[in-house]
């Protein structure tokens, strides 16, 4: 798992409850530092917040969505963009699925283990 937020915190507590469910999870903190480690990493799934420096979570998930080598990962946005638009936005873009924060840790993990397979 691949967990993008430019909040330290949010990424730390995104981590643990994944982690707790025996994920392996690596840490990212914006959309640029996403692209560059999705190739290292090869995660089944990033998580993804909307408001971040240099590339948003829109822009980031497009990209990895019309990349033939990242097409596959699953997306997961994991945000407080909670307008309608937002989520059309994220649909837009190819999102499997669209939490807002603050976020329930149990929808959390069972939206992860639904998208992981």
């Amino acid at each position: 798992m691949l967990v993008v937020d430019d909040s330290q915190t949010i990424r730390d507590l995104i981590s643990l409850n994944l982690e707790l469910e025996g994920f392996d999870v690596v840490t990212a903190v914006d959309g640029q530092d996403c692209l560059e480690q999705v190739q290292r990493v090869r995660p089944d799934l990033v998580t993804l917040d909307v408001v971040m420096p240099r590339l948003d979570g829109f822009e980031t998930a497009q990209r990895l969505k019309t990349d033939p080598a990242t097409s596959h990962v699953a997306v997961m946005f994991v945000t407080a963009s909670a307008q309608s638009t937002d989520l059309a936005r994220g649909k837009e873009v190819g999102a499997d699925a669209y939490l807002t924060k603050p976020f329930d840790p149990g929808e959390l993990i069972a939206t992860v283990r639904r998208l992981a397979g």
